[in-house]
């Protein structure tokens, strides 16, 4: 069923660095964003930042809150969407539904991870995640060094091996 590129016809516009940085990610997924048309040309233009941004759930649905998009060059003053104003998440129900209960439950946070373009739709990439101490973001950067390290002298390995 899955062809052989999954990543045709995706673009990516935005990435939350900081957030694989700050949490632990336990789960993601990909759901869609409810924007006004001025909004999708500023997002062609990558003209948005969500690192402060966040995810809640109210009244039964999926909010994106904190998501800043400027105001694109061409939209009229009459027409101006605010930058910064709550965006509705579209998810299934029965996925709205588990991962309520799994931030209840599990004191948890939503983060968006990325934002893209799938086959000329916009997508956001949710992540569940668990905030990390100060001191698990040094374990994890000492730990991603060591891997960096290892697949180095590997390289090296590799390359004295087939000379």
């Amino acid at each position: 069923m899955a062809s052989g590129n999954d990543n045709a016809g995706m673009k990516v516009v935005a990435t939350n660095r900081s957030a694989r940085h700050d949490y632990d990610i336990l789960d993601t997924v990909e759901c869609g964003v409810m924007l006004r048309g001025s909004e999708v040309k500023s997002l062609r233009d990558a003209q948005v930042q969500i690192k402060e941004s966040h995810a809640r759930f109210e009244g039964g649905e999926a909010w994106l809150i904190g998501m800043h998009i400027a105001p694109h060059s061409s939209t009229g003053a009459h027409d101006l969407p605010e930058p910064d104003r709550k965006r509705k998440l579209l998810m299934h129900r029965e996925q709205i539904d588990r991962w309520r209960m799994r931030v209840d439950l599990e004191r948890l946070q939503l983060v968006p991870l990325s934002i893209y373009f799938k086959d000329g739709k916009a997508k956001i990439e949710l992540g569940l995640a668990r905030g990390r101490s100060k001191g698990d973001k040094r374990h994890a950067i000492a730990e991603r060094d060591a891997m960096r390290e290892a697949q180095q002298a590997m390289g090296r390995a590799r390359k004295r091996g087939e000379d």
